[in-house]
């Protein structure tokens, strides 16, 4: 081989990551050549478009053939070349107002130069990060999309975020530090800005600094992000973010950041997370706490081990938690979040592993050796997860992700691992009841194949296992079973590919160099030829019991096989395939033997069993061409003459089974090496010549597949062999030794790939044969088009041959070189003959060169002779366009053949890859099979940037045609190769379309069919449509043509139309108008053309033609710009000559719908024409002229003017030294001060809004901007001759009195009963008409809301709604007069619409306020805002009234957020003096209101909450609800209730206010569990325990199980924790035995939910368990038993151990004596001494019970003792005798599935006792 260094010298620079698969490839010395000319061709090409100023086409097709030679080549460019095509790429991405889909394409290459991270360090390029922010911003956050003002691709998003991703490593040092800048002040936890600025945060932040400046990077915000993420707790949706951040900062810095104090939380939240059920008491369903995804979270945990032993100490607490949920009988919703942590978890590990072991080094910083993980680290891993592991393995739905851990697992401790999944398989094996079980067990094994045959150093027994596992095996090939036949298929082959299967028993007695256990592997070996023949005879077994009469039901197409069929041949063939590549040539020929015997003897059907025979011939053909084809040529070939020699044979329909069957077997075992099958040349021509002409259609299909075959065998490049090993298995074994290659992986660079290349032999037969059979079917077909007779059979079949020989040959036939078709379009692009690919035929194709054209000339001219004399011959219309497919896009693979086979050898990859070593160590065969997916990629790329030349014209145009013929049969085919063709071939749809669109045309020579093909091309099948190409010409040629074809009202021509419709609305995506190239663009562009090597050959542009090029741009805006305008123009005059029927002006509506756009002005036509269809009379066009009209007057808004702002000089204080969140001296000028609002117009003046909500709470921007006064913005009072043409025509309508009351007619109208919601477009279009007009229309509709107001009817409140909160928000920048104006007009109606406000309009108001006071300062809302305060006077008219009014003003303060501290103090003081209101639903809403009064009452690290605080209130609320303390549960309803009796007592009434006071702060607290839960509220904890079996009142009791098992859940922080156990300690110490237990109840969930916080407090977890065991010895039996499930739930969490002290403990309390009987008969004797003693011992031993319980699948050394000593009190009194049988039962129940492991731990004597107690007696003993 060549030395980098020569190479680099010919090539002309050094690489930066080649596909290394190319230089496997026989023609590999031509491809560095190729490539350089490609990459050359491209770089100058790409450059010259830009510097020319053409994106489209020129820079979207250079980019997309960067994009091509990327796949074949990989990064196969110079550094320098490297760096200024992503500069390029970075530059065009970044061009200011780019159009959508061109930034789609560009980021997506931009990623895939950039997705190989090593290639380029930190100081290789910088790249600014501002560009890609105002990138996102207009993408993600765009103000225009909502509008419909911007259509954006369906991908954007993702390549943008992608763009960020991959570019923010490479972004400057100090941009953390401006990032955070930006952001921070977005950071308001109650406020949307939130998840956008944590989101932005997570996607821009670099966290790949080197740790010299990580001063300037994670230091600066990790702390800080940290301490937000602590502090409010569940339900926040920028969590999910932030945590993605941290496990990405973790994972770049292993060993730079200190994870310890934080580990607890970490493992809490995730635990928390997986939302799991705990405790035996049934809990209500609570809100569901929101997890983190999987992946993240295990990548963060991995990467916080190493160092210390603390996260691998909690990870092993987790699984010990977590274990039993893994059981297969423990499903529930929590399992698809449960089950995937076992295969992210070891994946995670893996991938640090690799990184840290055997990753070359890169630039980016290594991981510390002090926190490498150690091989002890790998042990304890491995150990913690293989119980759950093997639990899982054996789940309904998580087998696979225990398949993929334990393969992770095995490939670091393969001896921890392996031993017990081969004694489990073993035992599936041998069990015939649970073939779930084996299917589960077996693929296990599957994925832990390739360490258990090479892991000698760990495991060496393993490979003894081999041949006893294929063994065992071969009964699951069992017809009756599919999956287990399947799983059975994919076992053995797996272990045979890495197996070479070689008798090597003689090897002992010719080597000396053999260890003990070699020895005996060898002769093991012995049993291979047993093996292979068992398994033969088990697949013809199957065969035979595949036939098609044995598996037919009536139903079943008896022409093809079905699914079933075809896998189980894919399977079984594969198997068989892979046995004979890896078979010796001695046990290759006993199974060739076996195999042609069964043959030579069977005649089978040929649809299913004989087809599997057929594919099993082939297989064994591919191994070994030589010895096979001696045996089957004679025999098959020797069959098809002697039966086809009569003439009666040759005209028969139905030929003789036995004929069909051999000739199925050699049209498939002809499919090997040239040079082997030459040698049958002869014979097989024969065969050819008396079988090509059968009337059989079945006989001739398989004569013509003998043809294809054996021309693909003469000309295609294909490996000839796929063993495991290079070198082959017929070495004598004193030279090579077999067994040590089991398993092996192949160096890529010795794999010895031999080839199979066409020879001048080969092209020579190919010649001949096409001489004999290609050529007459052509002089046939000449012929018949020349008019001689041909009948429609003999045609079909000759037409097969034709397609059969360019299939097999169409290898070697040169696509034709003809000149490119001219003037289609205007470009810059210089497209000529693109540079053949070398694919290894150049020497052999000239001789072909005109055969593709000659047969394009004959097909083109026998369809045009059909379609004039026989057009309704489908089959054979169908054959000529499948033939010329083949002449377009057959070059010797098709393309979805080649995705399937990329597709499964990913599949393969991935299940037997080793992720640990990387791809190198990947099988031989694998590594040979993705040479051979290279081959055909390259085969496959050489066809997608050919030229639309004039043969493709011809054939193109020959589709079209026939897309559009009488038959839909022929339609529908020739279609599909049509969408194709366009998309493969560049500027051919400009072309095409024209066509197409002429038949769109009213027209009586248009015939119906013709018409409907036009249509059906246009809506493109499954590729977008052809009516939405991104050409403004041809976009406007369609959608006209389209809306004026009308001319046919047939139900199948309206559903294509609707087609195209919808597709239009969902492809469509903004097309720009205005094109521009930035300075920086062609800066670099011309940087990229003069860079080194390969030098472009493209010559450079001259000054002249880049100032040229200045003038075409604009040239071709203005010609855009006029083409949309013509298009508008055209297409609403259309729609209003009113000649349209009602589907194709809806249509052309919905069109114009897409063309309103920001960017340009609109034409008034389309204004006029969209303001009059707002009282238009359907109901259609209406709806889509208010979203209209909405965007429409969103452009015509004039821009406001801002002025900078500082706020910290209108407060008067200094900025704060440290980040300060929540209330500071420096913002509280902006709050709602009643005693300051701005009241006349001079205030209002002076006064400064701060709009946003979210501005000053963590802190203030650093360039903040605020609106300048009234008397500096645009002007509101215009005249109409001060309007733009557009606006005049809005001004003209809302003038129009008739108009205004006929559009708010048409509003108030119901559209869905009961489905009607307050309309978001509505809200848009009259804010942007009074944003727009000022106040101009209001005296217009003042009336119309006056009315509105008084009335009761649904749609007319929510026609009101949408107008006033329009209107509010529409008079953002009115002066003071005119907002004091409308105010005083707006609260009185207000006031009045709300008084007549219904269930079903409720909604709608809270909507409505709440959109009214949406991002506005308070002080601009102070007429509503106080308005709404007034409560006495407005609310009057029942509870219904009073709970609506709480809930629209909680929706209008809700929006106010943290600004508004004085009213909500009004409103707390309103609310405290209702807790105990009478109505049910007014306490519910005062619960709501008076969460969201407290949400504010939530500090951020460093910061200080805004007032009113919770603890305050719940200190006042706290001596109201004593009378609670005194409620008996069980009085009867009619005393606490409105007794007559009661009337007057003080003390009832008392009870009553507390019980409604308590339910009114339940459903407070209740609401905001997501915030901090206050500590105060844990002392509710004895007031309410007690009250969940208040049987006398249902809503408490109900309210009080749901308040506990909510607040159970609650995240405690750790000083948090010491006060809710006071309270449980209070309950613990009270006389309600209930309370006891729904303490108990509360005290597991609650620790399960807080596990490591409270693990980590070792007084709270002592407090805990003196707790439950003083709970275990109380008087009630209730609770005894509530303790012990609490108990066993705490030891099986691990927050308590089973240590000898407690163990000791319970059986001191076990031994407490008891009376005898006779003792207890006595009349003296003392109860109640003898009861405490019975529950002395009870607790004893629901202590032990409690421990056996904790352990439901295992059986520790210290169960068995245990289990013996509660044995002994199987005859104690009652409640003991109970518990101990519960107890024995169910450990029976659990541990029934694994007994026979379990036993192991039990003595004989023990488990006689186990079973005479647990074995029922039998009946007949």
């Amino acid at each position: 081989m060549e030395s980098i260094s020569d190479r680099e010298l010919r090539l002309g620079f050094k690489p930066q990551h080649e596909v290394v698969y190319n230089k496997l490839l026989p023609y590999a010395d031509d491809i560095d050549d190729e490539s350089n000319k490609l990459l050359a061709e491209i770089k100058g090409n790409l450059a010259r478009t830009v510097l020319l100023r053409e994106l489209r086409p020129g820079a979207l097709y250079w980019v997309a053939r960067l994009n091509t030679y990327m796949t074949l080549y990989g990064h196969k460019f110079s550094k320098e070349d490297h760096i200024f095509l992503i500069k390029l790429l970075y530059e065009l991405i970044i061009i200011p107002d780019l159009e959508l889909a061109l930034i789609d394409k560009f980021s997506a290459n931009f990623c895939r130069l950039l997705r190989k991270r090593k290639l380029l360090s930190r100081d290789d390029l910088v790249l600014q990060w501002r560009p890609l922010y105002e990138l996102v911003e207009r993408v993600l956050c765009s103000q225009y999309e909502d509008l419909g003002l911007a259509w954006f691709p369906r991908t954007i998003e993702a390549n943008v975020k992608n763009v960020v991703r991959v570019a923010r490593q490479y972004f400057p040092v100090e941009s953390t530090q401006e990032m955070l800048d930006e952001w921070r002040p977005l950071l308001c936890p109650f406020d949307e800005s939130m998840n956008k600025g944590i989101a932005y945060l997570e996607l821009f932040l670099p966290t790949l600094l080197p740790p010299e400046q990580h001063q300037f990077g994670f230091k600066l915000w990790l702390d800080e992000l940290l301490g937000i993420w602590d502090s409010p707790h569940n339900g926040m949706t920028w969590e999910e973010k932030l945590v993605e951040l941290f496990s990405r900062v973790a994972n770049n810095n292993i060993g730079y950041i200190d994870w310890e104090p934080y580990m607890a939380k970490i493992f809490t939240r995730f635990m928390r997370g997986l939302n799991l059920p705990v405790g035996a008491k049934k809990l209500p369903a609570t809100c569901p706490i929101k997890g983190f995804e999987v992946g993240v979270t295990a990548t963060w945990i991995v990467a916080m081990m190493g160092n210390t032993k603390l996260c691998q100490e909690h990870l092993s607490n987790f699984f010990n938690a977590v274990e039993s949920y893994f059981h297969p009988s423990n499903i529930g919703k929590y399992t698809l979040k449960l089950q995937p942590i076992l295969s992210h978890l070891p994946s995670a590990f893996i991938k640090r592993l690799r990184r840290e072991r055997y990753k070359k080094p890169t630039w980016v910083h290594p991981i510390p050796d002090s926190h490498k993980l150690s091989d002890d680290d790998i042990t304890a891993f491995v150990e913690c997860l293989k119980p759950s592991v093997f639990l899982a393995m054996y789940s309904k739905i998580g087998s696979m992700e225990a398949a993929s851990a334990l393969q992770h697992m095995a490939r670091v401790r393969p001896e921890l691992v392996i031993p017990q999944l081969l004694e489990k398989t073993y035992t599936a094996l041998d069990t015939l009841t649970e073939p779930h079980q084996l299917i589960a067990t077996v693929s296990c094994v599957v994925s832990v194949s390739r360490s258990l045959l090479r892991s000698s150093k760990w495991y060496s027994e393993g490979r003894s296992h081999v041949l006893p596992l294929l063994n065992a095996m071969l009964p699951g090939i069992d017809p009756n079973d599919f999956a287990k036949c399947m799983i059975t298929f994919q076992t053995i082959s797996t272990f045979i590919s890495l197996v070479p299967l070689v008798d090597c028993s003689e090897a002992p007695l010719v080597r000396d160099d053999l260890t003990e256990q070699e020895r005996e592997l060898c002769s093991a070996t012995a049993g291979f030829e047993d093996f292979i023949l068992t398994f033969m005879d088990r697949c013809f077994s199957l065969i035979d019991n595949s036939t098609m009469e044995h598996i037919r039901s009536q139903d079943s197409n008896p022409n093809r096989a079905n699914q079933q069929e075809n896998l189980f041949d894919m399977g079984l063939t594969s198997t068989f395939s892979t046995i004979m590549t890896q078979c010796s040539p001695q046990l290759y020929k006993v199974a060739l033997d076996r195999l042609f015997s069964f043959v030579a003897n069977k005649v089978l059907e040929t649809k299913v069993a004989g087809k599997m025979v057929a594919h099993m011939c082939r297989s064994a053909t591919k191994a070994n061409a030589k010895m096979a084809l001696r045996k089957f040529i004679p025999h098959c070939s020797g069959i098809i003459l002697n039966l086809t020699a009569s003439e009666e044979v040759q005209l028969e329909e139905h030929l003789d089974g036995e004929l069909l069957f051999n000739l199925q077997i050699l049209s498939e075992i002809v499919q090997c090496p040239s040079h082997d099958l030459l040698e049958y040349q002869s014979t097989l021509v024969s065969v050819l010549q008396s079988t090509l002409h059968l009337t059989c259609k079945e006989g001739y299909g398989f004569a013509c597949t003998l043809l294809k075959h054996t021309l693909k065998a003469c000309c295609m490049i294909y490996p000839l062999e796929y063993c495991s090993v290079p070198g082959g298995l017929d070495r004598p074994l004193n030279e090579y030794l077999p067994i040590r290659d089991w398993g092996t992986s192949t160096d890529i660079d010795n794999l010895d790939i031999k080839w199979h290349l066409p020879t001048e032999k080969s092209i020579k037969a190919i010649k001949d044969l096409m001489k004999m059979f290609f050529d007459p079917e052509i002089s046939k077909i000449q012929d018949f088009i020349k008019g001689e007779e041909l009948s429609r059979e003999r045609l079909l079949q000759s037409l097969t041959v034709i397609h059969e020989f360019l299939t097999g040959a169409g290898f070697v036939i040169p696509r034709w070189n003809k000149p490119v078709v001219t003037n289609l379009i205007e470009t810059v692009n210089q497209e000529r003959v693109p540079h053949p690919m070398q694919v290894g035929i150049s020497e052999f194709s000239s001789a072909f060169s005109r055969i593709r054209e000659e047969i394009t000339l004959v097909m083109h001219d026998l369809m045009n002779h059909m379609l004039a004399t026989g057009e309704d011959d489908t089959k054979a219309l169908q054959l000529v366009c499948r033939i010329q497919h083949a002449l377009l896009w057959f070059t010797g693979t098709q393309k979805q053949r080649s995705e399937t086979r990329m597709k499964s050898w990913k599949m393969i990859k991935k299940a037997i890859g080793d992720k640990l070593h990387g791809k190198n160590r990947m099988i031989r065969a694998l590594q040979i099979d993705r040479v051979q997916i290279q081959h055909d990629q390259r085969l496959m790329n050489q066809l997608r940037y050919v030229i639309y030349s004039e043969v493709d014209q011809m054939v193109l145009h020959d589709l079209t045609m026939l897309s559009m013929s009488r038959y839909s049969e022929v339609r529908k085919v020739a279609q599909n190769i049509l969408f194709e063709s366009i998309d493969h071939l560049t500027y051919s749809r400009y072309d095409i379309i024209p066509r197409v669109l002429e038949n769109l045309r009213e027209d009586e020579s248009i015939s119906h069919h013709t018409f409907k093909g036009a249509l059906h091309i246009l809506q493109a099948g499954g590729m977008g449509t052809l009516a939405c190409v991104h050409d403004w010409e041809l976009m406007q040629k369609c959608w006209t043509a389209l809306v004026k074809a009308g001319h046919s009202e047939k139900l199948s021509i309206m559903k294509v139309i609707d087609g195209i419709t919808v597709k239009i609305h969902k492809v469509y995506d903004t097309l720009a108008i205005k094109n521009q190239v930035s300075q920086e663009c062609v800066d670099v562009a011309g940087q990229l053309s003069q860079s080194g090597s390969p030098s472009t050959v493209v010559k450079a542009p001259t000054p002249e033609e880049m100032e040229q090029a200045v003038v075409r741009l604009k040239n071709n805006n203005d010609k855009n710009l006029s083409i949309y305008t013509n298009m508008v123009t055209s297409l609403v005059e259309l729609v209003e000559r009113g000649n349209l029927r009602w589907k194709f002006s809806q249509m052309a509506t919905g069109m114009l719908k897409l063309m309103v756009r920001p960017d340009t002005p609109l034409p008034t036509a389309m204004v006029r024409l969209f303001t009059n269809f707002l009282v238009d009379d359907t109901l259609a066009v209406r709806k889509v002229a208010i979203a209209v009209v909405g965007a429409i007057l969103k452009v015509l808004k004039r821009p406001h003017k801002e002025t900078p702002l500082d706020p910290y000089a209108v407060s008067g204080a200094s900025p704060p030294a440290r980040l300060a969140p929540g209330v500071r001296p420096d913002n509280q000028w902006h709050f709602y001060d009643s005693s300051k609002m701005p009241r006349t117009e001079t205030e209002w003046e002076a006064c400064v809004f701060v709009e946003k909500t979210h501005w000053g709470y963590y802190t203030w921007p650093k360039n903040m901007v605020q609106y300048a006064p009234y008397s500096e913005q645009p002007k509101l009072d215009r005249s109409r001759d001060e309007l733009s043409e557009n606006e005049k025509v809005i001004y003209d309508c809302f003038s129009n009195e008739d108009f205004v009351e006929k559009l708010v007619r048409f509003l108030s109208l119901e559209d869905r009963k009961g489905k009607d919601k307050f309309s978001a477009k509505r809200f848009i279009l009259f804010k942007g008409l009074f944003r727009n007009f000022g106040d101009t229309f209001l005296p217009v509709f003042k009336p119309h809301l006056s009315r509105l107001a008084q009335s009761k009817q649904e749609s007319e409140q929510r026609c009101l709604a949408e107008i006033v909160a329009g209107l509010s928000r529409g008079s953002k920048h009115w002066g003071f007069t005119k907002t004091a104006q409308l105010w005083e007009f707006l609260v009185p109606v207000l006031r009045t619409a709300i008084s007549l406000v219904t269930i079903e309009t409720r909604s709608d108001w809270t909507t409505c306020i709440s959109t009214m006071c949406e991002s506005r300062d308070p002080r601009k809302l102070q007429w509503l805002l106080e308005a709404f305060m007034e409560f006495p006077t407005f609310v009057e008219g029942g509870s219904f009234l009073e709970a609506s009014w709480l809930l629209i003003l909680q929706g209008s303060l809700a929006q106010q957020e943290w600004r508004i501290p004085e009213l909500l103090d009004r409103l707390l003081d309103h609310l405290e003096k209702n807790l105990a209101h009478s109505y049910k639903n007014v306490r519910n809403q005062i619960g709501s209101s008076l969460s969201n009064v407290f949400l504010y009452d939530c500090a951020l690290p460093n910061g200080s909450p805004s007032s009113p605080r919770s603890e305050a209130f719940l200190d006042r609320v706290l001596p109201q609800l004593a009378p609670l303390q005194d409620l008996d549960p069980f009085q009867s309803l009619e005393s606490v209730n409105h007794a007559v009796t009661s009337l007057n007592d003080q003390d009832t009434r008392e009870k009553e206010e507390a019980i409604r006071t308590c339910k009114t702060v339940m459903k407070c607290t209740l609401s905001r569990l997501f915030a901090p839960t206050a500590p105060g509220v844990y002392k509710l904890l004895p007031l309410v325990a007690p009250l969940e079996s208040y049987e006398s009142d249902e809503e408490l009791s109900q309210l009080s199980r749901f308040w506990m098992a909510a607040m159970a859940k609650t995240l405690l922080k750790p000083e948090v924790v010491p006060i809710v156990l006071h309270s449980l300690q209070q309950i613990s110490q009270g006389t309600s035995w209930r309370a006891k237990v729904s303490l108990l109840a509360y005290l597991q969930v609650m620790v399960y939910y807080n596990l490591f916080t409270v693990s980590s407090q070792s007084e709270s977890v002592a407090t805990i368990h003196q707790l439950v065991l003083d709970l275990l010895k109380d008087d009630r039996l209730e609770v005894r038993e509530m303790a012990g499930t609490t108990l066993s739930g705490l030891l099986h969490c691990g927050v308590f151990s089973i240590e000898p002290k407690l163990q000791s403990h319970f059986e001191i309390l076990c031994k407490t004596r008891l009376p005898t009987k006779k003792v207890r008969l006595q009349s003296d004797f003392n109860n109640d001494e003898f009861s405490a003693s019975v529950v002395q011992r009870h607790a004893g031993i629901i202590g032990l019970s409690a421990c056996v319980q904790a352990y439901p699948y295992d059986v520790p050394e210290w169960m068995p003792g245990v289990l013996m000593d509660l044995t002994d009190h199987l005859h104690d009194p009652q409640p003991i005798e109970m518990t101990v049988r519960k107890t024995l039962s169910d450990f029976r129940r659990t541990h029934h599935d694994n007994w026979h492991e379990h036993k192991q731990q039990f003595t004989d004597d023990q488990l006689v006792v186990l079973t005479n107690l647990l074995v029922s007696p039998c009946y007949y003993a």
